[in-house]
């Protein structure tokens, strides 16, 4: 696809953009890996560069999980705040790899840390879109227990977004892993109550109750793909669609 495609054929005009931390490690076994984020940051200015609006969330497993540091003894609720904080660090780099490519971009934590990053507000940030801003959401909902999918969905609903776009390392949703298993079969579209009984590990629990909820749509595609987030906003590539 040329890059001069018209923002007209675009399916839709505000997304919002999930990734896992671990998006960001490359090859590594921990941190970031400054390439990575590059190229990340280059496929997110590509689909802003068709007019779409774009919001992100980022987990922060690539530098700690509060799951696993409570599961090693660490109380749960301390675990989850420094979960958050690894989500701004996650955050802040993205936000400084975008906008060496020329995108203004905000970051906004739950939790107010005002020399690095906006407060959450709400109206705020829907001017940011408008202005056309990437807006990264960062310290997930500012409480603990609830995951960084969780956040996505919350923050997409907040932000009229039609559609969350879930970058994973496959082409979709199967019904079994398909590194471990060679016939897995991809959906092409799945339901959000198949999504829940199947346990399909797509999102948590209750983030994929708050998208059903509110009909809006989860899109799982491929972050290894290059050029596979553009392609899907203009109608094409391999995905699959939860709603």
């Amino acid at each position: 696809m040329s890059d001069d495609t018209p923002a007209t054929e675009v399916t839709f005009k505000r997304v919002m953009l999930k990734i896992s931390g671990e998006a960001l490690m490359g090859d590594q076994g921990f941190g970031l890996n400054p390439p990575t984020v590059q190229r990340i940051a280059e496929e997110v200015k590509s689909v802003h560069d068709l007019g779409v609006e774009i919001c992100m969330v980022i987990g922060g497993g690539n530098i700690f999980r509060g799951l696993q540091g409570s599961a090693q003894g660490m109380e749960r609720t301390t675990a989850d705040y420094m979960g958050m904080l690894a989500t701004v660090m996650n955050a802040l780099a993205m936000q400084s790899a975008l906008e060496e490519l020329g995108v203004f971009t905000r970051v906004i934590s739950a939790i107010p840390m005002d020399q690095v990053c906006e407060p959450y507000i709400r109206r705020r940030a829907v001017r940011h879109l408008e202005k056309k801003r990437v807006c990264i959401f960062a310290a997930g909902t500012g409480n603990p227990y609830f995951t960084t999918d969780t956040a996505a969905t919350l923050r997409a609903n907040e932000m009229a977004c039609e559609a969350i776009f879930k970058g994973t390392k496959v082409d979709g949703v199967y019904d079994k892993d398909p590194v471990k298993f060679d016939d897995a079969v991809r959906y092409d579209q799945v339901s959000y109550d198949d999504v829940l009984s199947k346990r399909l590990g797509v999102m948590d629990a209750s983030a994929i109750a708050l998208a059903r909820d509110n009909n809006l749509p989860i899109i799982v595609f491929s972050l290894d793909e290059s050029g596979g987030f553009r392609g899907i906003l203009a109608g094409k590539g391999t995905y699959t669609k939860v709603q």
